[in-house]
Protein backbone atom coordinates (compact mmCIF):
# COMPACT_ATOMS: atom_id res chain seq x y z
CA UNK A 1 0.00 0.00 0.00
CA UNK A 2 2.73 2.23 0.89
CA UNK A 3 4.61 1.41 -2.62
CA UNK A 4 1.00 2.32 -4.02
CA UNK A 5 0.88 5.84 -2.41
CA UNK A 6 4.34 6.52 -3.13
CA UNK A 7 4.13 5.74 -7.12
CA UNK A 8 1.01 7.97 -7.15
CA UNK A 9 2.26 10.85 -5.32
CA UNK A 10 5.73 10.38 -7.93
CA UNK A 11 3.19 10.69 -10.90
CA UNK A 12 2.41 14.48 -9.63
CA UNK A 13 5.57 15.66 -10.58
CA UNK A 14 5.10 17.57 -13.64
CA UNK A 15 3.54 14.23 -15.21
CA UNK A 16 6.73 11.66 -14.45
CA UNK A 17 8.07 9.56 -11.68
CA UNK A 18 10.09 11.46 -8.96
CA UNK A 19 13.34 9.78 -10.43
CA UNK A 20 12.46 11.05 -13.75
CA UNK A 21 12.34 14.34 -12.44
CA UNK A 22 15.62 14.15 -10.63
CA UNK A 23 17.04 12.68 -13.96
CA UNK A 24 15.68 16.22 -15.36
CA UNK A 25 17.48 18.21 -13.01
CA UNK A 26 21.03 16.27 -13.45
CA UNK A 27 20.93 16.35 -17.25
CA UNK A 28 19.65 20.58 -16.89
CA UNK A 29 22.94 21.30 -14.66
CA UNK A 30 25.11 18.78 -16.72
CA UNK A 31 23.88 20.64 -20.05
CA UNK A 32 24.38 24.06 -18.30
CA UNK A 33 28.09 22.98 -17.82
CA UNK A 34 28.36 21.30 -21.24
CA UNK A 35 26.82 24.57 -22.81
CA UNK A 36 29.09 26.67 -21.62
CA UNK A 37 31.95 25.60 -23.39
CA UNK A 38 30.50 23.94 -26.26
CA UNK A 39 29.49 26.92 -28.90
CA UNK A 40 33.04 28.22 -28.48
CA UNK A 41 34.76 24.93 -29.41
CA UNK A 42 34.46 25.82 -33.00
CA UNK A 43 36.08 29.20 -32.70
CA UNK A 44 38.94 27.17 -30.17
CA UNK A 45 39.57 25.03 -32.54
CA UNK A 46 40.13 27.03 -35.84
CA UNK A 47 41.09 30.80 -34.23
CA UNK A 48 43.23 29.64 -30.87
CA UNK A 49 44.46 25.76 -32.28
CA UNK A 50 44.56 26.97 -36.10
CA UNK A 51 43.39 23.76 -37.22
CA UNK A 52 42.35 23.66 -40.93
CA UNK A 53 38.57 23.15 -42.05
CA UNK A 54 38.90 19.42 -42.83
CA UNK A 55 40.56 18.34 -39.53
CA UNK A 56 37.98 20.60 -37.40
CA UNK A 57 34.95 18.66 -39.13
CA UNK A 58 36.82 15.41 -38.74
CA UNK A 59 37.73 15.81 -34.80
CA UNK A 60 34.02 17.28 -34.45
CA UNK A 61 32.36 13.74 -35.91
CA UNK A 62 35.30 11.75 -34.06
CA UNK A 63 34.34 13.57 -30.90
CA UNK A 64 30.25 13.29 -31.16
CA UNK A 65 30.90 9.45 -32.54
CA UNK A 66 32.97 8.03 -30.66
CA UNK A 67 31.73 7.90 -26.86
CA UNK A 68 28.67 6.82 -28.86
CA UNK A 69 30.67 2.77 -29.48
CA UNK A 70 30.29 2.27 -26.17
CA UNK A 71 26.74 2.96 -25.40
CA UNK A 72 25.68 -0.67 -25.99
CA UNK A 73 28.39 -2.35 -24.08
CA UNK A 74 27.59 -0.01 -20.64
CA UNK A 75 23.44 -0.47 -21.61
CA UNK A 76 24.41 -4.42 -21.67
CA UNK A 77 26.30 -4.40 -18.31
CA UNK A 78 23.76 -2.73 -16.51
CA UNK A 79 21.28 -4.74 -17.94
CA UNK A 80 23.52 -7.76 -16.52
CA UNK A 81 23.98 -6.40 -13.29
CA UNK A 82 21.00 -4.81 -13.11
CA UNK A 83 22.25 -1.39 -11.52
CA UNK A 84 21.63 1.53 -13.58
CA UNK A 85 23.29 4.66 -10.91
CA UNK A 86 26.84 3.99 -10.68
CA UNK A 87 27.43 3.89 -14.23
CA UNK A 88 25.46 6.92 -14.52
CA UNK A 89 27.56 8.66 -11.97
CA UNK A 90 31.00 7.98 -13.03
CA UNK A 91 29.88 8.75 -16.66
CA UNK A 92 28.92 12.38 -15.89
CA UNK A 93 32.06 12.26 -13.31
CA UNK A 94 34.78 11.38 -16.37
CA UNK A 95 32.58 13.96 -18.40
CA UNK A 96 32.63 16.73 -16.09
CA UNK A 97 36.48 16.18 -15.34
CA UNK A 98 37.86 16.50 -19.03
CA UNK A 99 35.58 19.28 -19.41
CA UNK A 100 37.65 21.63 -17.10
CA UNK A 101 40.65 20.04 -18.12
CA UNK A 102 40.56 21.87 -21.45
CA UNK A 103 41.53 25.06 -19.96
CA UNK A 104 45.04 23.39 -20.20
CA UNK A 105 44.76 22.18 -23.52
CA UNK A 106 47.10 23.90 -26.28
CA UNK A 107 47.78 21.32 -29.11
CA UNK A 108 44.80 19.81 -31.38
CA UNK A 109 45.65 15.97 -29.96
CA UNK A 110 45.19 16.92 -26.29
CA UNK A 111 42.49 19.12 -27.32
CA UNK A 112 40.48 16.15 -28.88
CA UNK A 113 42.05 13.62 -26.18
CA UNK A 114 39.84 15.56 -23.59
CA UNK A 115 36.90 15.64 -25.66
CA UNK A 116 36.89 12.27 -26.26
CA UNK A 117 37.19 11.40 -22.53
CA UNK A 118 33.93 13.84 -22.36
CA UNK A 119 31.92 11.49 -24.95
CA UNK A 120 33.61 8.19 -23.04
CA UNK A 121 31.60 9.39 -20.13
CA UNK A 122 28.44 10.31 -21.95
CA UNK A 123 28.82 7.00 -23.77
CA UNK A 124 29.40 5.30 -20.15
CA UNK A 125 26.14 6.75 -18.65
CA UNK A 126 23.11 7.56 -21.48
CA UNK A 127 21.93 4.34 -22.19
CA UNK A 128 21.87 2.97 -18.16
CA UNK A 129 20.14 6.30 -17.54
CA UNK A 130 17.49 6.15 -20.38
CA UNK A 131 16.77 2.55 -19.47
CA UNK A 132 16.29 4.11 -16.03
CA UNK A 133 13.87 6.58 -17.38
CA UNK A 134 12.34 3.88 -19.12
CA UNK A 135 11.90 1.96 -15.78
CA UNK A 136 10.81 4.74 -13.88
CA UNK A 137 8.03 5.82 -16.12
CA UNK A 138 4.12 4.67 -15.77
CA UNK A 139 3.38 2.35 -18.44
CA UNK A 140 2.10 3.60 -22.02
CA UNK A 141 3.88 7.32 -20.88
CA UNK A 142 7.25 6.39 -21.76
CA UNK A 143 7.61 9.46 -24.54
CA UNK A 144 6.33 11.88 -21.57
CA UNK A 145 9.15 10.84 -19.75
CA UNK A 146 11.89 11.27 -22.27
CA UNK A 147 10.28 14.36 -23.45
CA UNK A 148 10.49 16.37 -20.17
CA UNK A 149 14.34 14.64 -19.29
CA UNK A 150 15.13 16.46 -22.82
CA UNK A 151 13.32 19.48 -22.17
CA UNK A 152 15.20 19.52 -18.60
CA UNK A 153 18.27 18.68 -20.48
CA UNK A 154 17.66 21.67 -23.53
CA UNK A 155 16.81 24.33 -20.91
CA UNK A 156 20.29 23.90 -19.22
CA UNK A 157 21.27 23.95 -23.14
CA UNK A 158 20.05 27.45 -23.12
CA UNK A 159 21.15 28.46 -20.10
CA UNK A 160 24.60 27.36 -20.62
CA UNK A 161 25.58 29.55 -23.44
CA UNK A 162 23.98 32.76 -21.79
CA UNK A 163 25.82 32.15 -19.06
CA UNK A 164 28.93 31.88 -21.82
CA UNK A 165 27.94 34.87 -23.13
CA UNK A 166 27.49 37.13 -19.91
CA UNK A 167 31.52 35.87 -19.16
CA UNK A 168 32.76 36.49 -22.49
CA UNK A 169 31.27 39.88 -22.23
CA UNK A 170 32.77 40.09 -18.72
CA UNK A 171 36.30 39.02 -20.03
CA UNK A 172 36.14 40.75 -23.41
CA UNK A 173 39.63 42.88 -22.06
CA UNK A 174 41.85 40.13 -21.83
CA UNK A 175 43.01 38.03 -24.24
CA UNK A 176 40.58 35.50 -26.01
CA UNK A 177 42.56 32.65 -25.52
CA UNK A 178 42.70 33.40 -21.92
CA UNK A 179 39.03 34.15 -21.86
CA UNK A 180 38.25 30.72 -23.30
CA UNK A 181 40.40 28.96 -20.50
CA UNK A 182 38.53 30.02 -17.52
CA UNK A 183 35.37 29.83 -18.89
CA UNK A 184 36.51 26.00 -19.61
CA UNK A 185 37.34 25.96 -15.88
CA UNK A 186 34.47 27.49 -14.58
CA UNK A 187 32.31 24.84 -16.12
CA UNK A 188 32.95 22.30 -13.67
CA UNK A 189 30.87 24.11 -11.02
CA UNK A 190 27.20 23.12 -12.29
CA UNK A 191 28.90 19.69 -12.70
CA UNK A 192 29.79 19.25 -8.57
CA UNK A 193 26.22 19.45 -8.29
CA UNK A 194 25.60 16.90 -10.93
CA UNK A 195 27.17 14.51 -8.86
CA UNK A 196 26.02 15.82 -5.65
CA UNK A 197 22.33 14.91 -7.03
CA UNK A 198 22.89 11.64 -8.62
CA UNK A 199 24.75 10.34 -5.14
CA UNK A 200 22.40 11.51 -2.90
CA UNK A 201 18.74 11.41 -4.71
CA UNK A 202 18.73 9.39 -7.56
CA UNK A 203 17.59 5.57 -7.03
CA UNK A 204 18.39 2.43 -9.07
CA UNK A 205 15.33 0.43 -10.47
CA UNK A 206 16.85 -2.00 -11.97
CA UNK A 207 17.00 -4.80 -9.65
CA UNK A 208 12.73 -4.64 -9.76
CA UNK A 209 13.18 -5.70 -13.16
CA UNK A 210 12.19 -9.68 -13.31
CA UNK A 211 14.54 -11.41 -15.28
CA UNK A 212 13.22 -13.55 -18.09
CA UNK A 213 15.58 -16.70 -19.12
CA UNK A 214 14.02 -17.65 -21.83
CA UNK A 215 12.67 -15.46 -25.10
CA UNK A 216 14.59 -14.13 -28.52
CA UNK A 217 16.21 -10.65 -28.12
CA UNK A 218 14.42 -7.63 -29.74
CA UNK A 219 17.69 -7.36 -31.59
CA UNK A 220 16.86 -10.52 -33.87
CA UNK A 221 13.85 -8.48 -35.34
CA UNK A 222 14.16 -7.72 -38.73
CA UNK A 223 11.59 -4.70 -38.86
CA UNK A 224 14.34 -3.54 -35.91
CA UNK A 225 17.41 -4.22 -38.03
CA UNK A 226 16.00 -2.01 -40.94
CA UNK A 227 15.25 0.72 -38.55
CA UNK A 228 18.55 0.84 -37.20
CA UNK A 229 19.68 0.85 -40.62
CA UNK A 230 17.44 4.21 -41.72
CA UNK A 231 18.79 5.56 -38.41
CA UNK A 232 22.66 4.70 -39.81
CA UNK A 233 21.55 6.47 -43.19
CA UNK A 234 19.92 9.65 -40.89
CA UNK A 235 23.01 10.03 -38.86
CA UNK A 236 25.18 10.09 -42.30
CA UNK A 237 23.07 13.58 -42.84
CA UNK A 238 23.16 14.36 -39.15
CA UNK A 239 25.87 17.03 -39.09
CA UNK A 240 27.68 18.58 -35.88
CA UNK A 241 26.03 21.63 -34.49
CA UNK A 242 29.33 23.10 -35.14
CA UNK A 243 28.67 23.40 -38.73
CA UNK A 244 25.90 25.73 -37.72
CA UNK A 245 27.90 27.86 -36.06
CA UNK A 246 30.38 28.02 -38.72
CA UNK A 247 28.03 28.92 -41.16
CA UNK A 248 26.66 32.01 -38.97
CA UNK A 249 30.60 33.30 -38.52
CA UNK A 250 30.50 32.57 -42.44
CA UNK A 251 28.05 35.47 -42.95
CA UNK A 252 29.84 37.44 -40.76
CA UNK A 253 28.24 37.06 -37.00
CA UNK A 254 30.94 37.10 -34.26
CA UNK A 255 31.51 34.22 -32.18
CA UNK A 256 29.09 35.49 -29.35
CA UNK A 257 26.46 36.33 -32.13
CA UNK A 258 27.05 32.70 -33.43
CA UNK A 259 26.36 31.74 -29.53
CA UNK A 260 22.78 33.71 -29.79
CA UNK A 261 21.78 31.60 -32.36
CA UNK A 262 22.89 28.61 -30.77
CA UNK A 263 20.60 29.91 -27.71
CA UNK A 264 17.88 29.96 -30.25
CA UNK A 265 17.97 26.42 -31.46
CA UNK A 266 18.41 25.11 -27.69
CA UNK A 267 15.13 27.21 -26.84
CA UNK A 268 13.26 25.80 -30.21
CA UNK A 269 14.51 22.00 -28.52
CA UNK A 270 13.51 22.66 -25.37
CA UNK A 271 10.20 24.16 -26.06
CA UNK A 272 9.43 21.35 -28.45
CA UNK A 273 10.77 18.14 -26.45
CA UNK A 274 8.17 17.56 -23.60
CA UNK A 275 4.84 18.39 -26.03
CA UNK A 276 6.11 16.08 -28.72
CA UNK A 277 7.32 13.30 -26.27
CA UNK A 278 3.67 13.55 -25.05
CA UNK A 279 2.30 13.57 -28.17
CA UNK A 280 4.24 11.01 -29.24
CA UNK A 281 2.63 8.36 -26.96
CA UNK A 282 -0.70 8.75 -28.92
CA UNK A 283 0.14 9.92 -32.46
CA UNK A 284 2.64 7.04 -33.03
CA UNK A 285 6.87 7.19 -32.95
CA UNK A 286 6.93 5.77 -36.22
CA UNK A 287 5.57 8.97 -37.84
CA UNK A 288 7.03 11.39 -36.12
CA UNK A 289 10.66 9.91 -36.83
CA UNK A 290 9.60 9.62 -40.59
CA UNK A 291 8.64 13.88 -39.83
CA UNK A 292 11.85 14.36 -38.19
CA UNK A 293 13.85 13.38 -41.21
CA UNK A 294 11.77 15.29 -43.35
CA UNK A 295 12.69 18.66 -41.12
CA UNK A 296 16.31 17.82 -40.69
CA UNK A 297 16.30 17.93 -44.88
CA UNK A 298 14.26 20.92 -44.69
CA UNK A 299 16.87 22.44 -42.09
CA UNK A 300 19.92 21.68 -44.06
CA UNK A 301 18.74 23.29 -46.88
CA UNK A 302 17.89 26.29 -45.09
CA UNK A 303 21.44 26.63 -43.89
CA UNK A 304 22.83 25.83 -47.25
CA UNK A 305 20.88 28.70 -48.97
CA UNK A 306 20.59 31.05 -46.05
CA UNK A 307 22.24 34.41 -47.23
CA UNK A 308 21.04 36.65 -44.74
CA UNK A 309 19.15 37.32 -41.14
CA UNK A 310 15.67 35.97 -41.52
CA UNK A 311 16.85 32.78 -43.60
CA UNK A 312 19.27 32.05 -41.25
CA UNK A 313 16.81 32.07 -37.87
CA UNK A 314 14.31 29.73 -40.37
CA UNK A 315 17.53 27.50 -40.45
CA UNK A 316 17.93 27.36 -36.70
CA UNK A 317 14.38 27.07 -35.99
CA UNK A 318 14.21 23.72 -37.94
CA UNK A 319 17.05 22.62 -36.87
CA UNK A 320 15.92 22.51 -33.60
CA UNK A 321 12.82 21.26 -34.23
CA UNK A 322 14.09 18.26 -35.89
CA UNK A 323 16.72 17.86 -33.36
CA UNK A 324 13.90 17.73 -30.29
CA UNK A 325 11.99 14.85 -32.28
CA UNK A 326 15.43 12.90 -32.81
CA UNK A 327 16.69 13.04 -29.63
CA UNK A 328 13.39 12.20 -27.94
CA UNK A 329 11.10 9.89 -29.80
CA UNK A 330 13.48 7.30 -31.30
CA UNK A 331 14.52 6.33 -27.37
CA UNK A 332 11.43 6.34 -26.30
CA UNK A 333 10.17 4.39 -28.86
CA UNK A 334 13.11 1.65 -28.24
CA UNK A 335 11.92 1.84 -24.72
CA UNK A 336 8.65 0.48 -25.54
CA UNK A 337 9.73 -2.47 -27.46
CA UNK A 338 12.37 -3.72 -25.85
CA UNK A 339 12.16 -6.28 -22.89
CA UNK A 340 11.96 -5.40 -19.31
CA UNK A 341 15.51 -7.24 -18.86
CA UNK A 342 17.43 -5.61 -22.34
CA UNK A 343 16.14 -2.32 -22.23
CA UNK A 344 19.78 -0.88 -21.72
CA UNK A 345 21.37 -2.62 -24.30
CA UNK A 346 18.17 -1.84 -26.71
CA UNK A 347 18.52 1.83 -26.13
CA UNK A 348 22.42 1.17 -26.71
CA UNK A 349 22.07 -0.27 -29.33
CA UNK A 350 20.51 2.37 -31.26
CA UNK A 351 22.64 4.92 -29.75
CA UNK A 352 25.80 3.34 -31.08
CA UNK A 353 24.46 2.82 -34.74
CA UNK A 354 23.63 6.34 -34.71
CA UNK A 355 27.03 7.77 -33.10
CA UNK A 356 29.03 5.01 -35.55
CA UNK A 357 27.75 7.07 -38.59
CA UNK A 358 28.02 10.63 -37.12
CA UNK A 359 31.57 10.24 -37.64
CA UNK A 360 31.77 9.65 -41.14
CA UNK A 361 29.44 11.63 -41.54
CA UNK A 362 31.00 15.24 -40.18
CA UNK A 363 34.43 13.72 -41.85
CA UNK A 364 32.43 13.73 -45.35
CA UNK A 365 30.57 17.37 -44.51
CA UNK A 366 34.29 18.84 -43.69
CA UNK A 367 35.53 17.26 -46.46
CA UNK A 368 32.84 19.17 -48.69
CA UNK A 369 33.38 22.04 -46.39
CA UNK A 370 37.04 22.29 -47.69
CA UNK A 371 36.74 21.55 -51.02
CA UNK A 372 34.18 22.95 -52.44
CA UNK A 373 31.99 25.34 -49.73
CA UNK A 374 29.84 24.76 -46.51
CA UNK A 375 26.74 24.88 -48.69
CA UNK A 376 28.07 21.67 -50.26
CA UNK A 377 27.91 20.03 -47.16
CA UNK A 378 24.48 20.99 -45.73
CA UNK A 379 23.35 20.26 -49.26
CA UNK A 380 25.09 16.20 -48.71
CA UNK A 381 23.59 16.36 -45.18
CA UNK A 382 19.79 17.09 -47.10
CA UNK A 383 20.11 14.28 -49.63
CA UNK A 384 20.78 11.79 -46.73
CA UNK A 385 17.56 12.71 -44.54
CA UNK A 386 15.39 12.95 -47.44
CA UNK A 387 16.55 9.16 -48.42
CA UNK A 388 16.02 8.29 -44.93
CA UNK A 389 12.75 9.77 -44.82
CA UNK A 390 11.86 7.83 -47.95
CA UNK A 391 13.02 4.44 -46.88
CA UNK A 392 11.13 4.80 -43.31
CA UNK A 393 7.73 4.54 -45.53
CA UNK A 394 9.36 1.23 -46.77
CA UNK A 395 9.67 -0.88 -42.90
CA UNK A 396 7.09 -1.86 -40.76
CA UNK A 397 7.11 -0.61 -37.52
CA UNK A 398 4.85 -1.60 -34.52
CA UNK A 399 4.10 1.98 -32.96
Amino acid sequence: MEEDQEDEKERRIFGVSWNVFLLGIVSFLNDMSSEMVIPVIPSYLTEVLKVGEFASGSIMGAIESFGSLFKVIFGYVSDKLRKRKVFIFLGYLTSIAARGALAITHYWWDFLSLRILDRLGKGVRTAPRDALIAESSEKGKVGRSFGFHRMMDTLGAVTGPIVAIGLLELMKNIPVEKAYRYLFALSVLPGVLVLIVILLFVKDKGAEIKKQITGISTLRDRNLQLFLAVVAVGALGRYSYAFTLWKAESLGYTVIQSTAFYVLFNIVYALFSYPIGTYSDSFGKKRLITVSFGVAALAALAFAYARNLPALLVAFVLYGLYVAIEDTVPRAYMADIAKGYEKGTIIGAYHTVFGVFVFPASVIAGYLWQAHSLQWAFLYAALMNLLAFVMMFLIKLEK
